[in-house]
């Protein structure tokens, strides 16, 4: 492997090369999906005949099964640790409640009456799909686009609950009050109060629950670096498998009436292909200006652009029957909302760099992954990444490692580091080979530790290393807190050059 001690200028990753494979060609996933529930659907009309009796209260089953399996590996992800302190941020709740349950409402009554004022039924159809906010699927989108998890898993469950509170409300409103306010035609209709409950709690509660236990338990036995860096990688992949298994499910269900009346599904994507993009600027911009991090940001706009299609489409065939225009036009909205946010999902990745140039959150894909090491994991290895995370904040992925981990955290280390205002934390960790192979930089700390090899264990390129012979004050009969200052002093501008190297500008040195 090689190794250097200089700090060569190595850019940082690009996303074509650190994108996962699937990840990479999502939309031709997406479009093979999309053709195979076709050709399911026209070739053997009996599978979605033998997949739509699969329900029970009301609820697709397959579906059902394909949005857990989805949603689990998102929700297991999730800082549940966090989430408190989300629920006190007041301008992201406000935010959030403004986009989904005055605007984007009122925003999908608008275009669906500009677009279709002779066609009610698919008129109220689509009112019906603007009422419904997304508590599903936006978190694959927003896990794809390199969001905030904790955010996204608050911000669907305060949906849930406005869901069941007011979404009968909504629609009375809706579709009759402010229509008659304006003149225009009014809709009488009558929404069940269990098919929202049942669909709030199969949808978004099995999966949350089941991704919260994960998280308690997998820490408990095995500790969070076990978790994050071995159980989740592991998961990751059926978040997408249950994607593409819930989109050949859907395409397969409709597939005639989608062929059969292509003038129909023309009429009713136009005005929801410019809900998604409107909705989703709108809500980037709001989230722009209220000047959060590119990660929070994309959490609100995805948030605010998906919709509850499982809800919209049980409303519709529940109010108006399977067979009603009002429940195809709900069928056909995730039809459209999944390419089109799949579409958003890669304009985010190319827009965010640009239009968060200085904010702390940038795409996983594009953030550098660095790993210290050092012998115990006790000290300087602990500090190079405390003050990374500090300067770096989450530009950049940080983790540390010994080789030979013993003891606690050195006190004088942290005692150290703490002046400055970083954080040591956790007890001293082992390498691990894995997270190893996927690092932009290893960094090798002090004269005794050995660089790790990983040539034998896997035949691709391996990271660039480096070594850093830092100072030892202790040599000029220097000891205790002092000694720790100065070694903490020399990594820091280290830990700012390495930075630098990869394009991540760090403030001066006081």
């Amino acid at each position: 492997m090689h190794t250097s001690s200089a700090t060569p200028p190595t850019p940082a990753p690009t996303p074509a090369r650190t994108l996962s494979f699937l990840d990479r060609w999502l939309p031709l996933w997406i479009i093979a999906a999309m053709a195979l529930g076709l050709a399911l659907g026209r070739l053997t009309p009996a599978v979605p005949r033998a997949l739509l009796s699969l329900e029970y209260a009301g609820i697709s089953l397959p579906i059902a099964v394909g949005l857990l399996v989805m949603m689990y590996p998102p929700l297991a992800k999730v800082r549940y640790d966090k989430t408190r302190a989300i629920l006190a941020d007041k301008s992201l709740m406000v935010l959030s409640v403004l986009l989904n349950w005055v605007l984007g409402p009122l925003l999908m009554f608008t275009l669906a009456w500009l677009f279709l004022p002779g066609q009610p039924e698919l008129r109220t159809g689509l009112i019906i799909v603007g009422l419904a906010r997304c508590i599903a699927m936006v978190l694959i989108w927003n896990d794809l686009a390199c969001g905030d998890h904790e955010a996204a898993a608050v911000l669907v469950a305060v949906n849930s609950v406005f869901q069941i509170l007011v979404f009968g409300l909504l629609g009375w409103f809706y579709l009759q009050i402010f229509p008659a306010w304006l003149g225009l035609e009014t809709t009488s209709a009558t929404f069940s109060f269990w098919a929202i409950v049942a669909s709030v709690l199969v949808f978004l509660g099995v999966p949350l629950v089941a991704g919260a236990a994960s998280r308690i338990i997998g820490e408990r036995r095995r500790g969070r670096q076990w978790y994050e860096q071995t159980f989740l990688p592991r998961i990751s992949p059926l978040a997408l498998i249950g994607l593409l298994f819930t989109i050949v499910l859907l395409f397969s269900i409709q597939g005639d009436r989608i062929l059969d009346q292509p003038l129909t599904v023309a009429t009713v994507a136009l005005p929801l292909v410019a809900y998604f993009g409107l909705m989703f600027a709108l809500a980037l911009l709001a989230a722009k200006m209220a000047h959060m991090s590119y990660a929070t940001a994309t959490t609100v706009a995805f948030t605010a652009a998906g919709n509850n299609f499982e809800l919209a489409i049980a409303v519709a065939v529940g109010t108006f029957g399977a067979t009603s225009a009002q429940a195809l036009a709900g069928t056909i909205g995730p039809l459209i909302e999944v390419p089109v946010l799949v579409a958003l999902v890669f304009l985010m990745r190319w827009l965010g760099p640009r239009m968060f140039p200085s904010a702390p959150a940038a795409p996983a894909a594009t953030r550098p992954l660095l790993v210290f090491i050092c012998v115990r994991n006790a000290g300087k290895s602990q500090m190079a990444a405390a003050l990374a995370k500090k300067i770096a904040g989450d530009r950049a992925d940080i983790y540390s490692a010994g080789t030979h981990p013993r003891g606690t955290l050195n006190s004088e280390s942290v005692a150290a580091v703490a002046e400055v205002g970083a954080t040591m934390d956790g007890a001293p960790k082992p390498i691990d080979p894995a997270l190893l192979r996927r690092a932009t930089r290893i960094i090798v700390i002090g004269r005794k530790a050995q660089s790790p090899d990983l040539d034998s264990d896997n035949p691709e390129p391996t990271p660039p290393v480096e070594r850093w012979d830092t100072i030892e004050p202790s040599e000029q009969g220097i000891e205790g807190i002092e000694r720790m200052r100065l070694i903490r002093d020399d990594i820091d501008r280290r830990v700012r050059a390495l930075l630098e190297s990869l394009g991540i500008p760090t403030a001066p040195t006081t």
